[in-house]
């Protein structure tokens, strides 16, 4: 089940291409039959997942390269699981959105196809070499996505996306091979890196395998000072595009945080931790300063992602750093939320953005004024994802933050008074969002605005109610991931 989950986009994505050109409507159809297929295969894993019955479940291994110790090697714990289902729910929500538009569709979806079976195949490898191609599969795709459908700039935005994630990638294989030549026989393996820990005694080489895996992941998550592609890709690429960018190509960079970096050289990141927290303090303050001085909108939820993303870090800089069981749990636990309620708050909040471009022709905050009254509706999702976004009780993202800002303080009272500084200025930024779009007036030559149709409501509406469903019921989620983070925090 979890092969045909990982390999159904792709799948879909090629009975797509041998479709007729004649019938893009044809086409839309069956990439969102897909996309649902994957997903019902993805709650399939979800519902077969004991979260006592071990870290990796629902293996499946087969012989790669046998001679250099590459293997077919997938399976997936609590954390990968709720990623992978993340994925899913995120690639249906898309393809629900762009479903009537025709622009070269057999390439747009097949793109998007393929790119859910990078991620997803990313999320469930157990294999270095595997997940290194899985990560470029995750990667190609948006860059075509940002250079034909993008905005006025999107070769410019493509080619810097692709220059930032691909020097990331390189450097990410370059620590991966370190970890191979370091285990006797020579694998590939998670697990047994995991086990055996190969540079525990080895403080100069697993201090370079840290920085090398800290530049491939940091560029994905994105860190400062690696961050400076992830505006100008967000802004040129197309709100779908927006949305997976986010809502999970992110991830791909918190999920080897906590998956491969802190799994494998856990005394590493343990030595480097001030560092890491240092770095993590920084992004935050800044993403969410960054924000603040922003009119363009979509610049200014791209920044809000440095903000969101930083929590990761500083949830597995803080798991490695204090000696306290319960407190490495919660702020593993903290950053695993976190990465799921970003791709569902964000990625909510580009939809959001991108509906009221299609309609105005710009996402200038000054342009709009008054669609509480205009437009109830999307007045009231744009609201709750920005409420859930700024870490509102009841909603997902105070359940990722309160979890960090508790296991920061058992480090160190500083880390967690920034770390809520940081929440305080970001508070600031979606209100002040809110405040200009909702609220007030319209500008005098501003025209009216459309009400959301039933498929841009279904589309943002599904992200906002597992929002919602996170944040009263967090048993909901932190009950799968739960098993994951207990083996992970005993390091």
């Amino acid at each position: 089940m979890l092969t045909v989950a990982i390999f159904l986009p792709l799948l879909t994505g090629l009975g797509v291409l041998a479709l007729p050109r004649s019938r893009p409507d044809l086409v839309r159809w069956t990439a969102l039959a897909g996309s649902t297929l994957t997903l019902i295969a993805a709650i399939i894993l979800w519902i077969g997942f004991d979260p006592s019955g071990g870290n990796l479940q629902w293996r499946m291994t087969a012989a790669w390269i046998p001679a250099i110790g590459a293997s077919y090697d997938v399976a997936i714990g609590g954390l990968s699981l709720a990623l992978i289902l993340l994925t899913a729910v995120l690639l249906t929500v898309v393809m629900l959105y762009v479903f009537g538009e025709h622009d070269r569709a057999h390439a747009h979806a097949f793109l998007f196809l393929l790119l859910g079976t990078g991620l997803i195949g990313l999320f469930a490898a157990q294999d270095l070499l595997l997940f290194y191609l899985f990560f470029e599969v995750g990667l190609v795709p948006m860059y075509f996505i940002i250079g034909i459908w993008g905005g006025e700039q999107r070769r410019y935005a493509a080619l810097k996306f692709f220059l930032y994630t691909r020097a990331g990638s390189l450097a990410m294989l370059l620590g991966f091979l370190a970890l191979y030549l370091a285990m006797e026989p020579h694998t590939f393996s998670l697990p047994e890196i995991i086990t055996a820990k190969p540079l525990a005694h080895a403080p100069l080489a697993s201090a370079l395998v840290f920085f090398a895996l800290l530049i491939g992941f940091g560029v994905k998550l994105p860190i400062v000072p690696l961050h400076n592609w992830l505006p100008d890709a967000h802004v040129e690429a197309p709100t779908e595009g927006s949305v997976v960018l986010a809502g999970l190509q992110l991830k791909m960079g918190g999920y080897g945080l906590v998956a491969i970096l802190l799994s494998a050289l856990p005394q590493t990141v343990a030595r480097f931790g001030w560092l890491l927290v240092i770095i993590a303090l920084v992004s935050l303050v800044y993403g969410a300063l960054a924000a603040l001085a922003q009119s363009d909108m979509k610049r200014l939820v791209a920044y809000t992602s440095i903000n969101h993303m930083a929590y990761v870090l500083l949830g597995v800089a803080v798991a490695a750093m204090t000696g306290n069981l319960a407190a490495r749990q919660l702020a593993l636990n903290g950053a695993a939320v976190q990465m799921v309620s970003h791709g569902l708050l964000t990625g909510g909040m580009f939809l959001m953005v991108g509906m009221l471009q299609h309609r105005a022709g710009t996402r200038e905050i000054d342009r709009f004024g008054g669609l509480i009254g205009q437009m109830p509706a999307f007045s009231g999702l744009f609201g709750l994802l920005a409420f859930g976004s700024l870490g509102l009780p009841g909603l997902s993202g105070f359940i990722a933050e309160f979890q960090v800002i508790g296991a920061a303080l058992q480090l160190s009272v500083w880390v967690a008074a920034v770390t809520v500084l940081g929440l305080i200025i970001a508070t600031a930024v979606y209100l002040r969002l809110m405040a200009g779009v909702l609220m007030g007036s319209a500008p005098p030559d501003a025209a009216a605005l459309p009400a959301l149709s039933p498929r841009e409501a279904w589309s943002a509406g599904a992200l906002a109610g597992l929002s919602i469903l996170i944040g009263i019921l967090p048993a909901v989620l932190i009950a799968a991931i739960d098993g994951t983070t207990r083996i992970l925090a005993q390091f």
